[in-house]
């Protein structure tokens, strides 16, 4: 009987296939990065031929998963004389379906890496819900469109292949089985095709875990350089989807766990100098500052993806912010503050409500909304009136139920604006969001009530709609929508400036988080969450502060120009009146904290410390984990696992909670 060596062969060929398509793939990822990747390595075949045996060795995990019930449904067809031509349909089309996700994981991760610098994982989730237009950040980015096509002509061929594999080189169709189902096998034979599936379904097994030893691979397996982009070359992107996804479903990963919970409350109190407020938390603490609140309105911008790498200021060539470094120049700026993550909503949660990143997850989302005191609540309390402007549909990352819940009287978003304005599916570009928001504006200040205006603008975000006036051939989209942002922020500021409330105005500018500008230099580099911040009003002596900040000292900074007494629970400082010792910030699983001289990071997801040496003139040097590093760790773990037992026990407001 041939027909169980044939159908043996058939699913063996499928695999082979699909392990070369998937290294295809990665080759394509690899020349996608290889100018993130220092030449002392590409000038070694070694470290680069190790991430490609890694990649195929996570592949290989991955296939197997695919073909364990193929594997035991053929087998059982060997063992029992069933052979049926739907048999082999159905297997086509399992294995079509289930690769076309690989594919697309695959094609996917390519421009996300580029973006993040991360791969594709579980905050992606973040997004679904936001079906058109996630859709449409995807489509209406011309350069993804290369990554797209290459999806759909990989999943095409291999369902194409997959066809002539099972009708022309196996002929495992109707007629095809008729010939190789005779003679029937005798039970010595039966036995022979057991003993052959059991030893390929242990081996399938065997694939599955990815090795030999008590537990199965994890994504530390691939790191084996000390370059971050030749490691996450080694790991297959959905392999990291799925495990990242069902991580964060375990019970034990819904809560950070960096350290003992009363312990890091402990430190935090020595390093935030603060003994707490029975019924509050144990770090609140009142804030009165000396002589009247002032009563200035306050203009709040977070600017989209505003790195500080794109300014000139920090050393950027191609003059692309003239605006904001001449603003930089006439405010009270800080040369070294960094945003909490690398997400939108964590920079809007952290600059308002002064609580960090807690890595990945997104504290604004939920259906039961948090309650959260900061600067809107603040402000409002003191008789202000709140106001927030976005681009994009007010229901995006739940931004309408959180802010109005926290702060914020009135929401202005995609909803209203006439639908010829919006260019998107991110809503409307800077200048009209600027645009609409001035008369707005206008209206409050006449009404003689100081009001609180957060605007967040959204351009510089693919996809990058630019403008004619803007496109220059000598510059990359992702440039070209950073002059235009800029030059919206120009606009607005002319504006302003001849209206008579802007003399009694506090204007802030900062960005919500960075992004990848250049190469990525270290495991988490600095373009991502170095950001510029500076406030601007008459009256308020210009000055570069070189001190570190952070998007979690923003509001109080503002409430002490203010000279706002309030309540204060939450993590951040007056950088007028105090000093942090080092920046800490985050990206998805990764955690920071950096000073003048050094760079520490650690991996959440697979417990490994990166420590670098810092030096002006050249990149970030890996070296030794030293004292330095233990007390940068000391810093950061204790302010972050202090904040992730606040949220959980819901110690986020200014006012005693009510047991329940």
């Amino acid at each position: 009987m041939k027909f169980f060596p044939k159908a043996l062969s058939y699913l063996l060929s499928v695999h082979l296939l699909a392990l070369v398509f998937l290294s295809l793939f990665r080759l394509v990822f690899y020349f996608s990065v290889k100018s993130s990747i220092p030449t002392e390595y590409l000038q070694q075949s070694l470290p680069v031929a190790k991430s490609f045996l890694m990649g195929l060795w996570f592949d290989n995990v991955i296939a197997c998963y695919i073909m364990a019930l193929p594997l035991l449904g053929v087998g059982l067809a060997g063992i029992f004389h069933y052979g049926r031509a739907w048999i082999f349909r159905a297997l086509n089309i399992w294995f079509c379906v289930f690769y076309t996700l690989v594919f697309m994981a695959f094609a996917g991760n390519i421009p996300y890496f580029a973006y993040f610098s991360k791969l594709l994982n579980a905050s992606i989730w973040n997004w679904a819900e936001y079906g058109t237009t996630t859709l449409g950040m995807i489509f209406g980015e011309a350069s993804y469109y290369a990554y797209i096509a290459a999806f759909f002509i990989s999943a095409t061929t291999f369902a194409t292949l997959l066809y002539l594999l099972r009708t022309r080189v196996f002929r495992l169709t109707r007629q095809g089985l008729a010939l190789l189902m005779r003679p029937r096998p005798t039970w010595i034979q039966r036995t022979g095709y057991f003993v052959v599936f059991a030893l390929l379904g242990g081996a399938c097994f065997l694939g599955i875990r990815g090795r030999l030893g008590y537990n199965p691979i994890k994504v530390s397996a691939a790191y084996h350089s000390t370059n971050t982009v030749l490691n996450n070359l080694g790991v297959n992107p959905m392999f990291n989807l799925l495990t990242s996804t069902l991580d964060n479903l375990r019970p034990e990963n819904q809560q950070l766990h960096l350290m003992d919970a009363q312990q890091a409350i402990a430190r935090s109190q020595q390093l935030l100098g603060r003994t707490g407020i029975t019924g509050i938390s144990p770090i609140a603490r009142q804030v009165r500052p000396e002589g009247e609140p002032t009563r200035q309105n306050v203009v709040l911008v977070l600017m989209e993806s505003l790195s500080a790498k794109l300014m000139t200021r920090f050393g950027n060539p191609k003059q692309l912010t003239p605006a904001l470094d001449s603003l930089y120049q006439h405010s009270l700026s800080f040369s070294n503050c960094y945003s909490a993550g690398n997400h939108t909503n964590h920079g809007l949660y952290a600059t308002l409500y002064s609580f960090p990143s807690i890595l990945f997850r997104n504290a604004m989302k939920g259906t039961v909304i948090p309650t959260y005191s900061g600067l809107p609540t603040v402000l409002r309390e003191q008789g202000y009136s709140t106001l927030f402007f976005m681009t994009h549909e007010s229901q995006y990352d739940n931004m309408n139920a959180f802010f109005r819940t926290n702060g914020y009287e009135e929401i202005y978003a995609q909803e209203n604006y006439p639908k010829k304005e919006v260019v998107n599916h991110f809503g409307v570009p800077d200048a009209y969001l600027f645009e609409y928001a001035l008369p707005v504006l206008n209206r409050h200040a006449a009404s003689g009530k100081p009001f609180f205006a957060t605007l967040l603008t959204i351009s510089n975000h693919p996809p990058y709609v630019v403008p004619k006036k803007y496109q220059d051939e000598n510059l990359l989209p992702e440039e070209q929508i950073v002059r235009y942002a800029d030059d919206c922020i120009r606009q607005f500021m002319s504006e302003v400036r001849r209206q008579p409330w802007a003399k009694n105005t506090l204007f802030v500018f900062l960005g919500d988080h960075g992004k990848l500008v250049g190469t990525a230099d270290c495991e988490l580099p600095e373009s991502f969450n170095h950001i510029p911040l500076f406030f601007h009003a008459d009256g308020l002596t210009p000055r570069e502060v070189n001190h570190f900040a952070g998007q979690v000292d923003v509001a109080p900074t503002i409430l002490g120009l203010l000279r706002i007494p309030y309540t204060q629970n939450n993590f951040g400082i007056d950088l007028l009146k105090e000093r942090r010792p080092a920046a800490f910030y985050t990206a998805d699983k990764t955690i920071a904290a950096r000073d003048s001289s050094h760079l520490y990071v650690y991996n959440a997801e697979t417990t490994q410390e990166y420590c670098y040496q810092l030096d002006k003139e050249t990149s970030p040097r890996q070296v030794p984990f030293t004292p330095c590093f233990k007390q940068l760790k000391q810093y950061v773990f204790p302010l972050l696992q202090t904040a992730e037992q606040l949220v959980q026990e819901g110690l986020t407001v200014d006012h005693p909670q009510t047991q329940q």
